[in-house]
């Protein structure tokens, strides 16, 4: 996947910022103010070509940054932030179906598009769902592998299954308890499913 050039840029900058004031501390006593100011300007220089990098990769419509290591989201448009908030992604829990199968419950990183937009979305209960509850995996489209409204009122795929939606345990929420989908409170999820278009940009990290 890409480098998530939106979410890594500012703790770049800020890493620039924090190796050269150290460095000018460093020399400050041998530098002259002539050499002073040529290297401030030149800091400003790669701040400026950063800044540019970071306006180039930055949608000009609504898009979505997930960060999965503190369980939050951030809807943006352009560079308006326009609602941050808890979120729950995967919860890296290993599930073994005897030695020839197993799930990994994590949520990719990268940068993604909504591929679809589904409203009342029913789920279609993968395998490891019956393994996880210890039960009997049906046929592909026996009726028990189909539940209504535990997605919540929408659902926008990401693509290989993964999907933005709802969740019936809203108290988990800012906890990393998904088998790698996005879980959104009721209020959250019809902002972020108002606001994304199928093509709009998801970025994971």
């Amino acid at each position: 996947m890409p480098v998530i050039v939106l979410v890594l840029t500012i703790p770049l900058l800020t890493r620039v910022i924090v190796w050269q004031t150290q460095k000018l501390s460093n020399d400050i006593t041998s530098l002259s103010p002539e050499e002073l100011n040529t290297e401030q300007q030149k800091i400003e220089r790669e701040i400026s070509g950063l800044d540019r990098k970071l306006n180039a990769k930055r949608p000009t419509s609504y898009y979505l940054v997930i960060n999965s290591a503190s369980n939050e989201f951030a809807l943006y448009r352009g560079d308006k932030m326009i609602k941050k908030d808890k979120c729950s992604t995967g919860s890296y829990i290993l599930l073994k179906n005897g030695e020839q199968q197993q799930w990994m419950f994590k949520t990719p990183k990268g940068e993604f598009r909504i591929q679809g937009k589904t409203t009342s979305p029913v789920w279609k209960k993968p395998d490891w769902a019956f393994v996880e509850e210890g039960l009997p995996v049906p046929s592909a489209n026996h009726f028990t592998r189909f539940e209504y409204g535990v997605l919540g009122d929408y659902a926008m795929s990401l693509g290989d299954g993964y999907l933005i939606h709802g969740t019936l345990y809203q108290r988990f929420l800012g906890l990393p308890v998904t088998h790698g989908c996005i879980r959104l409170n009721d209020e959250n999820l019809a902002l972020v499913y108002s606001s994304l278009q199928v093509g709009s940009k998801v970025y994971i990290y």
